[in-house]
């Protein structure tokens, strides 16, 4: 079953989804053509026609080795992905058994257009494992911006995972403990093996997500069988349930269509509001030509009336409607917003932006653990490197009072990003440091980090942010900004909005979850995104 895919797919999509401008320059770039593939279309043979049976699965034999060198099997499977009906991109799982130990890859390769500028992300997860299922160690390549982003893990006898990031021609190494009863791609295969496809078994499996570099807990429900359209071939395959239960993203579920060897020949997934699937097919079609998906469209919630004067306005109430399961709508509570969750599913959200107080100074001092694990260097915050901190130090200047500092580097990256760009998936702080590029989601990265390489707590936050136009939308897109900790309070800044004449954060903003720019800390993107409709605004 591919559980691990359906976390690279949300991946992808929550770091899609944030690129929305107030008032953005009109873009240069033409996207690229894709052809459109429908089913009808589909050529002859590009998709596997023969019975679940009779389909091979492909192996592609080691070349010029010894005997003694050759793996004992390798195989590699084609996947096809589907965005709202449309193919977007393609999956490839590739597992080789090489005497104990058994080297299994996953990768995922998307293509969306935003605003009409094609972005393309692909995140590659390999998992090194015994043939018992034991991690050995693990590698993980995110290519979603300017350059791509490389981490190495290897797990010791005693549990503990040594970790090496490399980007941008330097290295950042750390350590953390395996989760207790953890598994990877072997491991969950040999699970799913044992437990069979009983209808109405369920079971648990603990799943670790190199790329996202923790354990999701997820609960299996074996369903019936059921005739499954595989891209106009029906099978009779057995339905399975997946639920992930995602902290501070609530319940994600996917449901996957597996032979009777357990091999997964379809999975459908409800991400950010959209129906996404995964049909397994020849190499051919998989790696073939895509259509054009807006994200845009997709991602955008209607305002109930337009909001004027934002800078102005001292708090908004919003009345959100669940569109979906209304206990998947997880809106967090924070200093800047708070959320009640009513009996009939609806949420009542306060955003009233609090004032930076004067008078506090950096660096932070306290002993608070989440407020310290804010001030320290991130995979995509690098605020240790030596030209991050250069930069900060330029941005603040000799001030010693912490809201000026924060307001100093908000404003300094606002001006510092010349091409606001909606072509970067989405970039590292030393990468946007380098290439002066991107959208809103480089504009946040690039706040914190450098807020922290001075000592001041700072978190990305990605959400949901009112824009007046926006590829001729007018509403709510997808958003990134940032929240600082200064004289105990967390003040929201957004220097990409700043960059446009707007101001920064303001009631305008609603908030679905913030931490260390790290692409899991947004997870409850995927579940909130799309899932929801705007009933009423009150204004003060």
């Amino acid at each position: 079953m591919r559980i691990r895919y359906f976390v690279g797919i949300c991946l992808v999509l929550v770091l899609a989804a944030t690129g929305c401008k107030n008032e953005p320059e009109p873009t240069q770039e033409e996207p690229t053509a894709v052809k459109t593939v429908s089913k009808e279309d589909t050529p002859e043979k590009t998709v596997t026609e023969r019975s679940v049976q009779e389909q091979p699965v492909s192996k592609e034999p080691v070349q010029d080795k010894a005997p003694a060198e050759q793996p004992v099997s390798e195989e590699t499977e084609y996947f096809a992905v589907f965005m709202e009906g449309k193919k977007v991109g393609h999956a490839i799982q590739t597992r080789v058994v090489d005497d104990e130990k058994v080297t299994t890859s996953e990768e995922v390769s998307i293509t969306i257009s935003r605003a009409e500028v094609p972005v393309t992300i692909k995140m590659t997860e390999t998992s090194i494992e015994t043939t018992a299922g034991k991690p050995l160690g693990f590698r993980v390549s995110q290519d979603m911006s300017i350059m791509t982003m490389k981490v190495e893990g290897t797990v010791d006898e005693q549990g503990t995972v040594s970790v090496t990031t490399k980007s941008m021609g330097s290295e950042q190494k750390s350590t953390l403990e395996w989760p207790d009863g953890a598994v990877m791609a072997e491991g969950l295969r040999l699970l799913t093996l044992s437990k069979g496809l009983k209808e109405g078994s369920t079971y648990t499996a603990n799943i670790f997500s190199p790329g996202i570099m923790q354990a999701l807990e997820a609960q299996i429900s074996i369903g019936s069988k059921q005739n499954v359209d595989l891209l106009g071939r029906v099978v009779s395959l057995t339905e399975v349930t997946t639920t992930l239960n995602v902290p501070g993203a609530g319940e994600i579920t996917s449901t996957t269509y597996v032979d009777e060897d357990m091999r997964t020949l379809k999975n459908v997934m409800p991400v950010a509001g959209m129906h996404v699937e995964m049909v397994a097919c020849a190499k051919e079609f998989a790696l073939g030509e895509n259509d054009v998906l807006e994200l845009v469209d997709k991602m955008f919630v209607r305002s109930p009336e337009p909001l004027r004067n934002l800078g102005s306005v001292k708090s908004i109430t919003y009345d959100l409607i669940p569109t979906g399961d209304a206990s998947n709508l997880t809106i967090p509570s924070n200093d800047n917003q708070k959320a009640q969750q009513l009996s009939d599913g609806k949420v009542v959200v306060t955003v009233e932006p609090v004032s930076a107080p004067s008078g506090a100074t950096f660096p932070y001092t306290g002993n608070d653990e989440t407020i310290l694990e804010a001030t320290k260097p991130t995979r995509f915050l690098q605020s240790d490197r030596k030209e991050i901190i250069d930069l900060s130090r330029r941005a603040v200047g000799g001030t010693k009072d912490a809201t000026e500092a924060i307001r100093k580097i908000e404003a300094f990256v606002a001006d510092y990003i010349e091409n606001t760009s909606l072509s970067v998936g989405y970039a590292s702080a030393a990468e946007v440091l380098a290439s002066r590029q991107g959208d809103c989601s480089e504009f946040a990265v690039l706040t914190a980090a450098m807020c922290r390489a001075v000592g001041i707590p700072a978190q990305v936050v990605v959400g949901m942010a009112y824009v007046d136009d926006f590829a001729g939308h007018q509403g709510f897109g997808g958003h990134a900004w940032n929240q600082a900790y200064v004289g105990g309070k967390w003040v929201g800044l957004d220097a990409a909005f700043k960059s446009t004449g707007r101001g920064g954060y303001d009631a305008g903003h609603i908030a679905l979850a913030a931490g260390g720019g790290e692409p899991g800390d947004f997870l409850n993107m995927a579940s909130t995104l799309g899932q929801f409709k705007i009933e009423k605004v009150t204004v003060k």
